[in-house]
């Protein structure tokens, strides 16, 4: 038994500060549109999105149409830093441990500032990939323009730029 640890509140403090700034709203509000234009990328390939779309942060696609399974397309997208996770869909006949969906999201590639042209990327890459999956150049090519594009969007670009300012102050 014991009560609320310190570093949890001071945790919570900050993330619900965060939270309620206009900074994190605008973030919240392009990570939704980076995934509309990311699933509509998809379907413009031939994807089938499960849902027709998104309205949020995910996006599930059935992969099984393309000849690959959840866990194949998983494991080949991951080769070339796509990350992405095996995932069931509605109604699906294959076992949770080889699906025939992946899940995508747009969180993590808005937060470095990547937008709608860069979703348009992220889908080409993602098309060439799954069409090719016993390719290993392709892979190899894809994981190299993953590591270009992450390079241009760098997670703590402003840290490294000097550029630190405090997202709030707590007084």
């Amino acid at each position: 038994q014991g009560g609320p640890l310190p570093n949890e509140i001071a945790a919570k403090t900050v993330c619900f500060k965060e939270a309620s700034t206009s900074r994190f709203k605008e973030l919240q509000r392009k990570t939704v549109v980076n995934a509309k234009v990311l699933a509509n990328e998809l379907k413009n390939y031939g994807f089938r999105l499960v849902s027709g779309g998104t309205d949020n942060h995910l996006i599930l696609v059935d992969i099984l149409k393309s000849g690959l399974t959840g866990r194949r397309a998983e494991k080949i997208l991951n080769a070339a830093n796509i990350v992405v996770n095996k995932n069931v869909v509605p109604f699906d006949k294959r076992s949770p441990s080889d699906p025939s969906g992946i899940r995508l999201g747009t969180p993590v590639v808005t937060k470095r500032g990547m937008e709608e042209t860069e979703m348009a990327t992220i889908a080409n890459m993602i098309y060439k990939i799954v069409g090719n999956p016993g390719d290993s150049a392709i892979i190899r090519d894809i994981r190299k323009k993953v590591y270009e594009l992450c390079s241009n969007f760098p997670y703590y670009s402003h840290r490294l730029r000097g550029n630190v300012r405090p997202l709030f102050n707590l007084r």
